[in-house]
């Protein structure tokens, strides 16, 4: 343990509390997303209403609350079934949204895109 989280958070000034994030955001789960601001690599973001998001990350805080841009969503939807079909198949459906800010309470996993 470092001399700076052997305090408590209330007990630390400004500038180590800074210095504790910046720390974690670099080392901690968060630094996947810290990898993809400074790459500007692209991410796979899973969210709660099971839509995919694969975009590039401008910015993000401790909340998973992110700017994304180059964003494409996809999901799946499938039909009602009407009278004498038993089961329609899937559909996979795409958008493209330039710009978007993303509430990081929806956020499930988010993952480096390989592409």
């Amino acid at each position: 343990m470092s001399a700076s989280t052997s305090k408590s958070k209330a007990d630390m000034s400004a500038q180590e509390l800074r210095a504790l994030e910046e720390e974690e955001f670099n080392s901690g789960p968060l630094s996947v997303l810290q990898m993809a601001v400074r790459n500007n690599t692209q991410v796979l973001v899973s969210l709660r209403n099971n839509h995919k998001l694969l975009a590039r990350v401008k910015a993000f805080d401790r909340h998973c609350n992110m700017v994304l841009e180059n964003v494409k969503e996809m999901w799946t939807e499938t039909p009602k079934a009407g009278k004498g079909v038993k089961r329609a198949a899937a559909i996979n459906k795409d958008r493209f949204i330039s710009k978007m800010f993303l509430r990081g309470d929806s956020v499930i996993v988010v993952l480096r895109s390989t592409a």
